[in-house]
């Protein structure tokens, strides 16, 4: 019994502890601590803890400005940056204490350096918020990934380069509505992905300038009445300029938003192609044929080679698009400024980060270990009169055709070798002369699939030689 006892006033004193630790991170205002559900859903330390390195790299730039305008001495600036140097290392060694009662990842490391070095640590707070202080932890961890994903985009262009230069002429069907439609090379179909992630870079680095602006100094809502130096704060983290006004600082969530639309444009992309190497790493196309590294077995059927790694990155999409959905729904009705809505902010862009770095290592690892069938692709490329669009353009050049009746007089002759069974390269002159008289010899010089990927050497054509120009130009223009 007295053990029972003493069980409970050693709980009913913890309990006593943490309100007095949530009552002293709030001040006076509260005489009661909050309850165990407030605090399970008022916490954010779970997720937010991977902001620690911005944090501290927000509250060194924020101390030096106290220290240069005079708001705090010379003294406590050192104290303040001893003592934050040895929080990043007690965190990034396993060895800090994360508490819920302390909600997040701010109130943890600032009640950590008030423990450490007394009132020095209770001064860095002086003319910010954590409503600034959160939004440019925020920005400044988007921005930190912005420049990683920046390389691994690259990483994944270099790897399509490479292929499409080994694969300059190796001519495959290419498709419209998944039906076979004109002869083009593999080069050439995998610099059209290189050209979709270009796109996606340049939208990550004007997602990047338009979140390079500081919060900090912008407090909770108003400003600070302090004679702070934001411009000072914004160089030392490497801001092009503080926001210019305060409301929307703290309120501001844009740089979020459009950095989980361009993520979500770009999972696309790595979708489509993902979707291809499905189709193209099937027994029914047998195009390509991926890595151990990057394919699976099945339980029951020995002889199956699975593209879970491309069926897994086609899936992604739908996580990060939904990621995009989810942060838009919180932001959607928010009167200014800062709401605790916005708290859910943080677990959608963390999410779909992740998932968009691992989709695009994965996409890199595949493509650099993907191996062609040329055999295969050329053989399939020949099929479905892939070359009819070459014999109506040399009717047009060669018979000073109109266009119109050239593509009638094609279709006609497709329809004979349909008929006969035949491909359009089969065919007797004297079968295509029962269509047009005119035809003569000079159209077997077209109908080859190698003639027709050559002959498109229009800028930005499937022909070899532009797809090794277009691999030397993306060469000198990546990153």
């Amino acid at each position: 019994m007295s053990e029972n006892k003493n069980s409970v006033a050693q709980e009913e004193s913890k309990a006593s502890s943490e309100d007095k630790q949530s009552n002293s991170m709030w001040g006076g205002r509260f005489k009661d601590g909050p309850s165990a559900i407030m605090q399970a859903i008022n916490a954010s330390i779970d997720f937010d803890k991977r902001l620690y390195a911005q944090d501290i790299r927000g509250s060194l730039a924020h101390a030096a400005m106290l220290e240069s305008v005079g708001i705090i001495s010379a003294e406590d600036l050192a104290a303040i940056q001893q003592g934050l140097a040895e929080i990043k290392q007690e965190i990034e060694e396993e060895r800090f204490e994360f508490s819920a009662e302390l909600e997040d990842i701010h109130m943890n490391i600032e009640a950590r350096l008030k423990s450490k070095i007394g009132d020095a640590g209770a001064r860095l707070h002086t003319a910010r918020s954590r409503n600034d202080q959160v939004a440019t932890d925020f920005k400044l961890w988007c921005r930190d990934s912005i420049d990683r994903m920046i390389v691994d985009v690259a990483s994944l262009q270099s790897a399509l380069v490479d292929q499409a230069e080994n694969y300059a002429d190796a001519v495959m069907p290419g498709f419209t509505h998944l039906q076979t439609a004109q002869p083009v090379t593999l080069g050439h179909h995998l610099m059209a992905y290189f050209e979709m992630l270009e796109r996606d870079k340049g939208r990550l680095k004007d997602c990047r300038i338009r979140l390079n602006e500081n919060p900090l100094g912008s407090a909770a809502l108003a400003g600070t009445p302090f004679p702070i130096d934001r411009e000072q704060t914004s160089s030392a983290l490497g801001f092009d300029r503080p926001t210019r006004n305060s409301l929307d600082a703290v309120s501001d969530r844009d740089f979020a938003l459009e950095l989980l639309s361009v993520l979500s444009l770009s999972a696309v992309h790595l979708s489509r192609l993902a979707d291809e190497i499905v189709l193209w790493a099937s027994a029914q196309f047998k195009f390509i044929e991926l890595s151990d590294r990057f394919s699976t077995g099945s339980s029951i059927m020995p002889q199956k080679r699975n593209p879970d790694a491309a069926e897994l990155v086609r899936s992604k999409v739908g996580r990060i698009t939904g990621q995009h959905t989810t942060l838009t729904l919180v932001m959607k009705g928010l009167p200014l400024a800062y709401s605790k809505d916005m708290q859910e902010d943080k677990v959608p862009v963390f999410t779909a980060v992740e998932d968009y770095e691992l989709c695009i290592a994965a996409m890199t690892g595949m493509i650099r270990d993907l191996k062609a069938n040329k055999g295969e692709m050329a053989k399939a490329a020949a099929l479905g009169f892939s070359t009819a669009t070459d014999l109506a353009d040399w009717c047009v050049r060669e018979l000073n055709m109109p266009f119109r009746n050239a593509h009638h007089v094609t279709g006609a002759i497709v329809a004979l070798a349909e008929k006969q069974n035949k491909e359009l390269k089969d065919l007797s002159l004297e079968e295509m002369q029962s269509v047009e008289p005119e035809i003569h010899t000079g159209i077997f010089d077209v109908l080859s699939i190698e003639a027709s990927v050559g002959s498109r050497q229009a800028f930005g054509g499937t022909s070899p030689q532009n797809v090794k120009a277009a691999v030397a130009y993306a060469r000198n223009h990546l990153l």
